[in-house]
C-alpha cells in the first residue's frame, strides 16, 4: 500500500513538473520572449506597434486587408495600400525601418539599401524565418534553404541564367507571345475595338513561357503541373493568412480541412512531361541543365 502511494506521488509530481515546464515555455513564447525582443529593438532605435498578446497584429493585418480588396482598384502608382495596406500603414507611421508583429513573432522592415545587402550578404548571421511545415512544401527549394545547402544549390543553378543561356530562351519567347497575339487578333476580326481581359493571357503567357523554356513542352502538354501548383498556391496563401499553433492540425483543430495535393503527385506529372521530351534519366537531364 505504502509502495502503491509512493508511485501515485512521484507520477503525480513528474506530471505537474512537466506541466509547469510545458506552461512555462509556452508562456515565455507567447510573452516573455517578445516582450523581450520589442524592448531590443526600441533600443536599436525600430519602432512599431507595440505587442499584442498571441496575435501580434495580425487582426489588424486582415482588417487592413479585407477593406482594401473591397474597394475598386484605382488607377494610380500607389500600389502598394492595395497590396500590402498593413506595411504601408507601418512604413508611413513608424519610418522605413520599423516592426510588425506576425503573432508572437517580430518582422523588422528594412528598406535601406545598405541595411537589405548587409542581410543578403550575411547568409549565416541573417538566417530565413521558419516557414509553417505546410507552406514549406510550396518552396522547398531555395526560398527555405540555408547555409552550405543554399550556397551549393546556389552554385548549381547561376550558369542556368547567364546571359548566353537566356539568348538561347528568346526563340520559346517569341512563339509564346505570338501564339498570345494571334489568339488576340481573332478576336478583332469584323470589329473596330475589343474590350479583353489580359489577366488570363499574361498567366497562360508566363506558364508556357516557364513549360518551353525549361521542359521543351507547350503549355498543354504541361498544362496538369500549373494546376496542381496552383492549388498548392491557393492553399498556401489561406494558411499564410492564419497564425500556425504547433499541434492544431495534428489533432485535427483546424476549421476546415487543408486537402493539400501530395507533392507525389507533382514530382509525377513532371516526370512525365520530362520523359516524353528527353530520353536521359530525370536526375541526369537536372545536373545537364545546371551544369551545361
Amino acid at each position: 500500500m505504502e509502495l502503491r502511494d509512493t508511485v501515485t506521488s512521484i507520477a503525480i509530481f513528474l506530471t505537474c513538473a512537466v506541466a509547469l515546464r510545458w506552461a512555462w515555455r509556452l508562456f515565455d513564447w507567447v510573452f516573455l520572449r517578445p516582450k523581450k525582443l520589442e524592448r531590443c529593438l526600441r533600443q536599436q532605435g525600430i519602432s512599431g506597434n507595440s505587442y499584442r498578446l498571441l496575435l501580434g497584429d495580425m487582426k489588424e493585418v486582415f482588417r487592413m486587408r479585407k477593406e482594401a480588396r473591397s474597394k475598386p482598384i484605382a488607377f494610380t502608382n500607389d500600389y502598394l495600400s492595395r497590396a500590402d495596406p498593413f506595411l504601408h500603414h507601418t512604413i508611413t507611421n513608424y519610418g522605413k525601418n520599423s516592426l510588425a508583429w506576425m503573432g508572437p513573432i517580430p518582422m523588422v522592415n528594412i528598406t535601406e539599401p545598405k541595411l537589405i545587402r548587409e542581410a543578403l550578404s550575411n547568409i549565416y548571421d541573417f538566417q530565413k524565418p521558419k516557414l509553417n511545415s505546410v507552406i514549406s512544401l510550396l518552396a522547398p527549394g531555395l526560398v527555405s534553404l540555408e547555409g552550405k545547402q543554399w550556397a551549393m544549390r546556389r552554385k548549381l543553378m547561376n550558369p542556368a541564367f547567364h546571359a548566353e543561356k537566356l539568348k538561347m530562351m528568346l526563340p520559346s519567347f517569341y512563339t509564346s507571345c505570338n501564339e498570345m497575339i494571334k489568339k488576340w487578333e481573332k478576336m478583332m476580326v469584323g470589329t473596330d475595338s475589343h474590350e479583353l481581359d489580359v489577366w488570363p493571357y499574361l498567366v497562360i503567357l508566363t506558364e508556357d513561357v516557364i513549360s518551353r523554356a525549361a521542359f521543351g513542352s507547350s503549355y498543354e502538354e504541361g498544362k496538369k503541373i500549373f494546376e496542381l501548383l496552383k492549388e498548392q498556391i491557393h492553399l498556401t496563401v489561406q494558411l499564410s493568412h492564419t497564425v500556425f499553433i504547433p499541434g492544431l492540425s495534428t489533432f485535427g483543430l483546424l476549421q476546415t480541412p487543408l486537402p493539400f495535393t501530395s507533392p507525389s503527385a507533382i514530382k509525377n506529372v513532371f516526370d512525365n512531361v520530362f520523359c516524353q521530351h528527353c530520353p536521359l534519366p530525370l536526375p541526369t537531364r537536372i545536373l545537364g541543365h545546371y551544369l551545361h
